[in-house]
């Protein structure tokens, strides 16, 4: 966690966050902040209509979606894909205003719409000195599922940079305060370092990863790039591996999270098999609750030589790359006049 605030506030230094261009990231997050405030059954339903309105506004992520949900549910008629593909994103608006509960909500508020089983499993794992590796997919609850489960025991997070600094820095020190750890997620010394420490981690391997660090599994019946690094670490450190599943109640009743128990003989010798394993771990709990899963993520991005990409291509952003031209050339002109001063 230490190293991870050093990290963020190291960032604050080097970005000025009260410059002009982070003005409309702090208005966004000072709306953030506010939604947190309202009635629970309010932050659903406006966290509906968000998803309504991303839906609407990127019709790139639309593509992804429905690309996902046609190769993942080829049964379904058409009729039922649409309503899916609608929910998923009201699903995913609604995420978005958790990101608020998750940062700021009371602890009487996140106990209050808890609801969690299984936590024996991890306390017996705990008892006999092993580390636990709560292993999950990336639904749409899961900032908030975190912050539920760190009321219970110390748990230990992964983390990835965020494109925007000052998002990115926000972020951090509202996990920082409930998290046990947080752990860069290509920081395998410290998952190991925490797992040996008889630690929990929870560990999501279910989105396309490095070809170095993966194999392909099948999810959902298609051949998915899987991370195999869940096999290597079981393997490192003896941890036990727990199921961990999580599902957004109806009608505003809260959330529960279940923790199955600990994998039977995991990991194996062959880690496609492994992967295989989990990856069907992972369907089963998106078929129980398919719009609460992340599908805007391209899952299938990466194919096996020889294979036709499934996506379409992604768009240029345009005005990010100038922007990019722009910093690079103010850049490069500040360091001409500091060459020039020193000749000078």
């Amino acid at each position: 966690m230490a190293t991870a605030l050093n990290k963020a506030v190291k960032e604050k230094k080097q970005a000025n966050f009260y410059a002009p261009r982070f003005w409309a990231t702090w208005l966004g997050l000072g709306l953030l902040w506010l939604l947190h405030l309202l009635p629970y059954r309010l932050q659903i339903w406006l966290g509906r209509q968000l998803g309504k309105v991303f839906r609407l506004i990127n019709p790139y992520r639309r593509l992804v979606v429905q690309t996902n949900l046609s190769l993942c549910f080829p049964g379904l008629d058409e009729h039922a894909r649409e309503q899916l593909y609608r929910r998923s994103f009201e699903s995913l608006g609604i995420s978005m205003v958790e990101e608020s509960t998750s940062m700021w909500a009371s602890d009487r508020f996140c106990e209050r719409h808890s609801h969690i089983e299984g936590l024996q499993h991890i306390e017996q794992a705990q008892q006999q000195g092993k580390g636990v590796l709560l292993l999950s997919g990336h639904f749409c609850s899961v900032d908030f599922a975190g912050r539920l489960l760190s009321r219970k025991f110390p748990v230990c997070f992964t983390y990835q940079e965020l494109r925007n600094p000052l998002t990115h820095h926000i972020l951090m020190k509202a996990r920082a305060k409930f998290a046990h750890r947080i752990i860069h997620r290509h920081n395998i010394r410290g998952f190991i370092k925490a797992l040996k420490d008889g630690e929990a981690v929870w560990y999501a391997p279910d989105q396309s990863q490095q070809r170095k660090n993966s194999v392909y599994a099948p999810f959902f019946g298609i051949q998915a790039n899987t991370l195999s690094a869940t096999t290597r670490l079981a393997k490192m450190t003896g941890a036990a591996v727990l199921p961990f599943a999580i599902r957004r109640l109806p009608d505003a009743k809260g959330y529960k999270l279940t923790i199955q128990p600990a994998l039977e003989d995991f990991p194996g010798e062959d880690e496609v098999a492994d992967a295989t394993r989990f990856n069907a771990l992972i369907e089963s709990q998106i078929r129980e609750n398919p719009e609460q899963y992340l599908w805007i993520h391209r899952r299938f991005k990466k194919r096996p030589a020889g294979e036709a990409r499934l996506y379409p291509p992604k768009p240029r952003r345009k005005k990010r790359k100038a922007r990019r031209i722009r910093r690079k050339t103010r850049a490069k002109r500040k360091l001409e006049r500091k060459q020039e001063k020193s000749r000078r």
